[in-house]
């Protein structure tokens, strides 16, 4: 492992440390920066396209799990139509937008470095489907919770295990872009070099 990559996995495992140290204080620091969000006004963009894109897709993976559920304006009732339900509210800031952030910090460090561009697009790819689909699973899972143990479950998961996951993710989206696909420039033209 190069001093580089080396580097990535320290500003990964510093975030992990430091949300850790200040996890109750994220929550309080989450919904000050919600509320200056949302005085600026660009919540309501992600509100109104891509809630709902990612509230029709968790109710998909919850449908798979054998639960009716139903994608609402607001979020997902589990249950049938007009009747009585559990509704689960998801709003702009519970799409993960903090995820792509921590993603974005870790890619600032991760592709520093003389790699080819097309393993540079790659894994900024990758990256990006891959926070995507784990907020989606995360997503999912606040749902599970809160429906089959508690509606208080839910939220603790939401709020403290959630960055837990993210961080995860990020440990093992590093390693494996390391591992196999990020290239140093040049290196397939000397292996083709090589070859000759």
């Amino acid at each position: 492992m190069t001093n580089r990559q080396k580097q990535t996995f320290k500003v990964v495992f510093l975030i992990l440390t430091i949300a850790l140290i200040v996890l109750p204080a994220i929550t309080t620091f989450n919904e000050l920066l919600t509320s200056i969000v949302m005085r600026v006004g660009f919540y309501r963009a992600i509100q109104e396209i891509v809630v709902p894109i990612q509230t029709r897709m968790i109710t998909g993976v919850l449908r798979v799990f054998g639960m009716t559920a139903f994608a609402t304006q607001t979020g997902i009732h589990l249950g049938e139509p007009r009747v009585m339900g559990n509704d689960v509210t998801i709003s702009w800031n519970c799409i993960g937008w903090q995820s792509f952030l921590l993603f974005g910090l870790t890619l600032a460090t991760g592709l520093q470095g003389s790699y080819r561009l097309s393993s540079r697009l790659q894994t900024i790819t990758i990256g990006i489907l891959g926070t995507f689909i784990l907020n989606i699973l995360r997503i999912t899972l606040v749902v599970l919770i809160a429906n089959f143990v508690s509606r208080q479950a839910g939220i603790i998961f939401h709020d403290y295990f959630s960055t837990l996951m993210t961080v995860a993710w990020l440990f093992l989206f590093w390693w494996f872009v390391f591992a196999y696909v990020l290239e140093k420039q040049g290196s397939v033209i000397d292996e083709a070099v090589q070859k000759v």
